[in-house]
Order: structure tokens, then C-alpha cells, then sequence
């Protein structure tokens, strides 16, 4: 037996015009409510069958897991999420508004055109703060939609720096390393420094005595640097083979010579950490001790005005002629005064 929609439309377009004004009302709303459940449930849809769809073709159980999978699968995952939940915000936004005016339509329809002169007014009176909202709003959907950062990443926006934990159309989530979490408006976003992005280059500055052997710590620093790119548990976070790039600086303390290694963008403190110390254990082993570097910093305003061409040049007084009138005693002080300064 088939189903007559044509009768059931036709029932309910019947019963919905004998309705009042309250009928109306709940009714719109009831659209509304039933509108965005169902497209929110699109949007988790698609946003769960790509993430799936990226895990199955990596094989991988979890999103921790695409660590170790190309980056651009990471990214995938990462950029989708974020999406939905951009575009979750503005499709309840959108439906909202819609709501509200059929809501007001119904109940009269002249403040359509009443409500239409006040939000002119309104638009027009609060031009100025309103920019910064639809500032913000264009600018965190072009962040994202340009892949500039997403949920997971570890960014530096200027104003915080961490990981983003929530990207939505008006405000940007970043938890930093002390556990802070900052509210960062999107418009106010001139940069983004995506630290997870691409690869990263752990960059080793060792400074040692200046009648060290400088051939030999060079060769004991890239094999030191080659055994951590060989271990079974850090080769597959180094990308390359590790560099030196030779002497860096010198001076009648120290040497300072520089080791590079590229990683995965989401590894590097962990294998400067581990370089570090098997660079201090060969070191040992050598016999080096590190120098002790001194500096001297200048904080504060006894430090500033200790920098050269800080302080003023010393001058002597200009001496005035006294005037005619002036009584002898006066002239005779004021020449001695005079006279002192000089």
C-alpha cells in the first residue's frame, strides 16, 4: 500500500491555515528545531566519514595514531573538524535568525517593514562596533578555509601561544604550557606561526673551550647525532640525516659549533631533549668540559643610562653679566659663584 503524500500535505496545509497565530508560531519553531537537528547531523556525517575514510586508507585505529602517517592525513583530519564546527556555528546563527523573522511576521505583518527601519538604525548607529564582529567572523572562516591552523596545532598567534583547542567563528581557543587557556578574537589575528605544519629543525648550539679540538668534537657530534637518527625508537621521527654546519661563532671563550636535524613537526623537543643529553655524555667522554660564559645584561634605568651617548656631555655654566643696577655685594657673590663652577 502506498502512501498518499499528496493527501497528507494537503491535510496538513488545511489544518495549518485554520491554525492561530500561536499554531503558527510553534510550528515555525518546531521546523527550525527539526532544520538544524537534521543538518547538524549532516555536517557530523560528512565530517565523520571523511576522518574514517582517512584513518581506513592510513590504517590507522585513532587519530593519535596518523603521527606516524603523512602529514597531509593529519592535516585532513584536523582541517575537517574544524570545519564543522565553523559551519555548525553559523548554520545555528542562520537558522535563528530565520526563525525569528517568520516568527515576527506572523505575529504582525507590518513589523516586518518596522523591524526592517530599526535594524537599518540599529545597523547604522552601531556600524563602527559591529566591523569588529564581522571582522572577526571573515577572518577565522578564511584562517580556516586557507588551513592556516586547525584544532590540534600548535600555533603562535602573537597574543598566546599553544594549542589550539577550539577554532569558532568569532574566537580562537589556545592553551599554552602552563595550562592557560586564552581567548584570542580572530580579527585581532595579524599572524600565524604553525609550529605543526610541514617539518621542523632541531638546531643544537654547543659552545666549547677554545683550544679544543675542533675536528674531533665535529666528528663526535655527528655520530653522536647519527646513533640517535638510528635508534629504532627515534628514526621514525627524523626526517633527514643530521648536519653540522660548522663554526658558528668564535671568540677568546668559546667556540660555539652547530648541529641540525630535521624532524616531524610534533617531535622536535623531544629529540632536542634526547640530543642534548647524548651530547653531554660524549662530551664527557672526551673529556670537555664546557666554558662558563659570561655577559652582562643592563636592565633597569641604572642600565640604560650606562649605555654609551646615554648620558649628556659635561658642561661648565654659562656666566651671566650682572645688570648695572645690581649692588656691588651681589656682584662680587655672583663672580665668585662664578668662579667656583669653573
Amino acid at each position: 500500500m502506498n502512501f498518499d503524500w499528496i493527501a497528507f500535505w494537503t491535510s496538513v496545509s488545511v489544518f495549518y491555515a485554520a491554525g492561530g497565530p500561536l499554531l503558527h508560531i510553534a510550528v515555525i519553531i518546531g521546523i527550525s528545531v527539526v532544520i538544524r537537528i537534521v543538518l547538524q547531523f549532516v555536517i557530523r556525517r560528512v565530517v565523520d566519514r571523511i576522518v574514517n575514510g582517512v584513518k581506513k586508507k592510513q590504517n590507522a585505529e585513532d587519530t593519535i595514531a596518523l603521527m606516524n602517517s603523512p602529514l597531509a592525513a593529519v592535516r585532513i583530519v584536523q582541517r575537517t573538524r574544524t570545519l564543522g564546527s565553523v559551519l555548525s556555528s553559523v548554520l545555528t546563527a542562520i537558522v535563528a535568525i530565520m526563525a525569528i523573522l517568520l516568527i515576527v511576521t506572523e505575529i504582525d505583518a507590518n513589523l516586518t517593514g518596522a523591524f526592517s527601519l530599526i535594524t537599518a538604525a540599529l545597523g547604522a548607529g552601531l556600524g563602527f562596533g559591529a566591523q569588529n564582529i564581522v571582522k572577526d567572523i571573515l577572518n577565522g572562516l578564511f584562517m580556516v578555509g586557507e588551513d592556516q591552523l586547525g584544532v590540534g596545532d600548535v600555533v603562535d598567534l602573537g597574543a598566546a601561544t599553544g594549542v589550539v583547542e577550539y577554532v569558532g567563528v568569532r574566537v580562537t581557543q589556545v592553551r599554552d604550557v602552563n595550562g592557560t587557556l586564552w581567548f584570542v578574537r580572530n580579527g585581532e589575528i595579524l599572524r600565524v606561526g604553525n609550529m605543526s605544519q610541514g617539518w621542523a629543525r632541531v638546531i643544537i648550539d654547543l659552545a666549547i673551550p677554545y683550544d679544543t679540538d675542533l675536528d674531533e668534537v665535529q666528528k663526535r657530534m655527528l655520530e653522536t647525532a647519527n646513533g640517535l637518527a638510528a635508534d629504532s625508537k627515534w628514526r621514525s621521527r627524523i626526517l633527514e640525516k643530521p648536519e653540522i654546519w660548522g663554526l658558528e661563532s668564535i671568540s677568546a671563550e668559546a667556540l660555539v659549533i652547530r648541529l641540525v636535524m630535521k624532524t616531524r613537526s610534533g617531535s622536535k623537543d623531544d629529540v632536542a631533549r634526547e640530543l642534548r643529553i647524548r651530547l653531554k655524555r660524549a662530551l664527557d667522554d672526551l673529556g670537555i668540559k664546557l666554558p662558563k660564559l659570561n655577559s652582562i645584561v643592563l636592565t633597569g634605568p641604572e642600565g640604560a643610562t650606562s649605555v654609551t651617548g646615554a648620558r649628556p656631555p659635561k658642561t661648565k655654566p654659562i656666566v651671566v653679566p650682572p645688570s648695572e643696577g645690581m649692588k656691588a655685594s651681589t656682584r662680587k657673590a655672583a663672580s665668585r659663584r662664578a668662579a667656583n663652577d669653573g
